[in-house]
């Protein structure tokens, strides 16, 4: 029963989206004092309801994270090596491209994307990867990993795929004017702070109570918690849209298609070339799947915090999830299918 949940709430996914935009658009359009309202509570550049809800939508999947799995995922250094190899080069490249070729015209959806393809997978792998039937500790020790590299990469990864190639291959209208102390400042908080809550609520809980309370009792009571964040989130970016709600569906269309690409290039790329290395099923799917998901939260905190709620970024990454709960639950059937034709074969002896 709790498996059949975990995959109802993850396949509608895409309906509440759709549903906190269409409430934020009528709030802004019918009250839009309440928007005002929200919009001036701030400290400084900081919007703080904004910025609670965006480090609350970041907490859970960092507090489930098992940090001491990642002992067991080094043991195999060409799995480890490939999975670095398609997280922090390839994808990040791989949505660069993408973005060039279908938002050439478009600065603030090109850097959106780009914000998108250099945050790696820390949640929604965990749920994709159980609905293919992968290796849940290993997906653990490579959402551990991922998290550890973003903290550190995430900022210096923004300033070369934002300014440095951009320059460099004399891309001038893709040059965005930022500080990138501004992204590195939005990392350390929107990732840094929920990462160390989540570790500290990890190493004492399961400590001071027990590890069986901590995965079965705690980690289902704030599950909720992150959906809940990033809906809220919605419904506040929307509600400035109201003057341009007939727009949208042709925007979310021109914002999907690269990003579908994204998914379907990566999962292939990474499936075939993890089972070339004689990598097995189940965490050949713990693999593909940490490369071929994002961490749309953050990549929203970053835009938000950075280029402001308004903003083309953080409307690029609003339509992430969007795009990604379809798009990867039609991936889990075709591991599974990949599951029959690669895996299920009887030795010959």
């Amino acid at each position: 029963m709790k498996q059949l949940k975990l995959k109802l709430l993850d396949r509608y996914l895409t309906i509440w989206i759709f549903l906190a935009m269409l409430i934020g658009i009528l709030i802004g359009k019918f009250y839009p004092s309440i928007t005002i309202h929200f919009v001036n509570l701030n400290s400084g550049t900081t919007n703080i309801p904004l910025a609670i809800g965006l480090i609350l939508m970041m907490y859970p999947p960092l507090a489930k994270v098992k940090y001491n799995e990642l002992s067991r995922v080094l043991d195999n250094k060409k799995q480890i090596l490939l999975s670095l190899i398609l997280n922090w080069l390839i994808g990040p490249l791989l949505m660069f491209i993408l973005a060039v070729i279908f938002l050439r015209d478009q600065p603030e959806y090109f850097s959106g994307l780009v914000l998108i393809g250099i945050a790696r997978c820390i949640a929604m792998v965990l749920v994709w990867n159980d609905l293919a039937l992968g290796d849940k500790e290993y997906a653990a020790g490579l959402v551990a990993l991922n998290s550890i590299f973003q903290v550190l990469f995430y900022s210096m990864l923004a300033y070369f795929y934002l300014y440095l190639l951009p320059n460099f291959f004399n891309l001038d209208s893709f040059v965005v004017d930022i500080s990138f102390t501004e992204i590195a400042k939005s990392v350390l908080i929107y990732l840094g702070i929920p990462f160390l809550l989540g570790f500290l609520s990890r190493y004492f809980l399961t400590r001071i109570i027990s590890v069986k309370w901590y995965e079965e009792t705690f980690l289902p009571k704030i599950s909720p918690i992150t959906l809940i964040a990033l809906l809220c989130t919605i419904v506040l970016m929307f509600s400035f849209k109201g003057d341009v709600i007939f727009s949208l569906p042709r925007e979310v269309f021109k914002i999907a298609i690269p990003l579908a690409f994204y998914f379907a290039i990566m999962f292939l790329m990474s499936f075939f070339l993890a089972k070339s290395i004689g990598t097995k099923y189940d965490q050949n799917v713990s693999i593909s799947f940490t490369a071929s998901g994002n961490n749309f939260e953050l990549a929203i905190a970053v835009a938000i915090a950075s280029f402001g709620i308004n903003s083309g970024q953080a409307f690029v990454g609003v339509i992430g999830p969007l795009v990604e709960v379809p798009a990867l639950i039609l991936l889990v059937n075709l591991s599974l299918y990949f599951k029959k034709i690669y895996y299920s074969k009887k030795p010959i002896d």
